[in-house]
């Protein structure tokens, strides 16, 4: 993997950190140290801003293919005084990435407090159309990835001895059963149930509706262009199908996480919370 080294505001770093191309922002104060996978568009991009606004040193975390889009967020944070971010390339599914990501947040800013495993992917298809290369995508990211992000956050967490705070992503998707996404819903069922209360460690996941990201803009597309509707259309019509009349956006749920990963939350464990505008009751 492509490795480059950047040093912002007096930081430097090393080559033997490993593999990723890592840009550090000076530090006044922290409240603690976060991870969020997925952070260069959408609602992950929202959430990392969130959290270096609440204090949080924050890693931004995405594939190589999202570098120019984390060096833009990464100069929009810059304006930020105070927490440090730590931009890493990688691959949610492969263990010695997420392990290796893991350990250049705790070598860079002593420990890890938060992680928010939000990258995730979507197909759109029935299920006799979904191939097994598409299903093995969809788990490989969307569980796979979910899993190792906990589990390595988990072993630094425990090692730590303070506790900390898990939130993944699931959706309506993780509760329901949606049309053409049966692959899709199975994988955000899958990563719902993991319990390290008796630790300090709080584990949840937030559920978005449908809001306004790249993904929901390419899964528009494709379902407009097998309906033979004009693009935009079913974006149009979901914004009827909640409560509230309209689409989210990710800055609707940043609030949430920045709830699950301070200290108000600590007795909320278990939990999968929506954010849909009022779509789904339960």
């Amino acid at each position: 993997m492509f490795i480059s080294y950047h040093c912002v505001s007096g930081f430097s770093t090393s080559p033997d950190l490993g593999a990723g191309t890592i840009f550090l922002q000076s530090s006044m104060s922290s409240k603690g140290s976060a991870i969020v996978t997925g952070a260069a568009s959408g609602i992950g991009r929202a959430i990392a801003i969130r959290l270096v606004q609440d204090g949080f040193d924050v890693a931004l975390f995405d594939l190589p293919s999202s570098q120019e889009k984390l060096d833009t967020l990464t100069e929009q944070l810059k304006q930020t005084s105070g927490p440090r971010t730590l931009t890493v390339l990688g691959d949610v599914s492969v263990e010695a990435d997420v392990q290796a990501l893991v350990d250049k947040v705790v070598q860079e800013f002593g420990g890890l407090d938060v992680m928010v495993a939000n990258a995730g992917i979507a197909k759109v298809a029935v299920l006799h159309e979904t191939s097994v290369e598409d299903l093995d995508h969809l788990y490989a990211v969307n569980v796979r990835g979910v899993f190792l992000s906990y589990k390595y956050a988990i072993i630094q967490m425990l090692k730590q001895g303070r506790g900390g705070r898990i939130i993944g992503a699931a959706s309506l998707g993780g509760k329901r059963g949606v049309l053409e996404h049966t692959a899709y819903c199975a994988t955000k069922f899958a990563i719902r149930a993991m319990e390290y209360g008796k630790f300090g460690i709080n584990v949840n996941t937030y559920c978005p509706g449908m809001t306004e990201t790249p993904l929901l803009a390419r899964l528009d597309e494709v379902l407009t262009s097998k309906s033979g509707e004009a693009k935009g259309s079913w974006m149009g019509q979901a914004k009827n199908r909640n409560a509230i009349g309209r689409i989210g956006a990710p800055d609707d749920v940043v609030g949430l996480v920045s709830f699950l990963a301070s200290k108000d939350s600590a007795f909320i464990t278990g939990q999968s919370i929506n954010v849909d505008g009022g779509n789904y009751f339960n």
